[in-house]
């Protein structure tokens, strides 16, 4: 039996966790975390640390992992580039599956995206809509950054350079390469995710819309039954999957 512990414990993704995880014969809930708790003193013991907090926690969650060799899946989004650092030293020597999004169907849209990426080539314009609920609290959301940087890859381009968010104003004309990236907020909407592929007179849109928390901490469930035990290293949904 697997011992979890669940960093974010209270959040919206902590509790669909939990509640499949405890229906789980093969985990057993050890530890349930938020802000204020001990999480050192919950890792104690833990085969796999789930976080799904804050950005300003998920260290902290990498450190108690670390010290107790714990596996460890990430699911919070929103660091900056110095924090992605800090959190990848920290879990040096642990496995870790560190994901922007725990859906099935979004990483096989991740897998879609670069494929048509690369069958369409340059002349076909890229942006990626993205529509979250009102509490969201980052933008534009982990999974568009995701899709984002797959089309950066295609072009082998660095995303910083390409991405627009946004347009307002007198901008001028598009320019080829750039990748536009637009976060929509309002209602309770789960996740909607859109990448779009324009060329004169046709277009493409692959599209993925989730309608339950479920789908994502199932996938977080799975991720968590496939790092136990495997070697130290950062992975991805897409190795869970076994899409790489």
């Amino acid at each position: 039996m697997i011992k979890l512990v669940v960093n974010g414990s209270k959040g919206r993704m902590g509790r669909a966790i939990l509640g499949l995880a405890r229906e789980d014969a093969d985990f057993s809930v050890v530890g349930e975390v938020d802000l204020g708790d001990d999480i050192n003193a919950a890792a104690a013991g833990a085969d796999v640390i789930m976080d799904f907090s804050l950005h300003s926690a998920t260290l902290g969650a990498a450190r108690a992992a670390a010290n107790n060799k714990a596996a460890l899946v990430i699911g919070t989004t929103g660091h900056s580039a110095d924090a992605k650092k800090a959190i990848a030293d920290a879990v040096r020597g642990i496995p870790v599956v560190w994901a922007a999004n725990f859906s099935t169907g979004v990483n096989t849209l991740f897998y879609i995206t670069r494929k048509v990426a690369e069958i369409l080539g340059p002349g076909f314009d890229q942006e990626i809509v993205e529509m979250h609920h009102r509490l969201k609290k980052d933008a534009p959301s982990g999974t568009a950054e995701r899709l984002a940087q797959i089309l950066a890859d295609v072009k082998q381009r660095q995303l910083k350079e390409l991405a627009r968010h946004g347009r307002a104003g007198i901008v001028g004309e598009r320019t080829p390469d750039e990748i536009g990236i637009h976060a929509v907020r309002g209602g309770d909407v789960v996740g909607d995710h859109t990448v779009i592929f324009a060329a004169p007179g046709e277009r493409v849109e692959l599209a993925h819309k989730a309608t339950s928390r479920e789908t994502f901490a199932r996938g977080a469930l799975r991720a968590a039954k496939w790092v136990v035990g495997k070697p130290a290293g950062l992975y991805d949904m897409q190795d869970v999957l076994g899409l790489k």
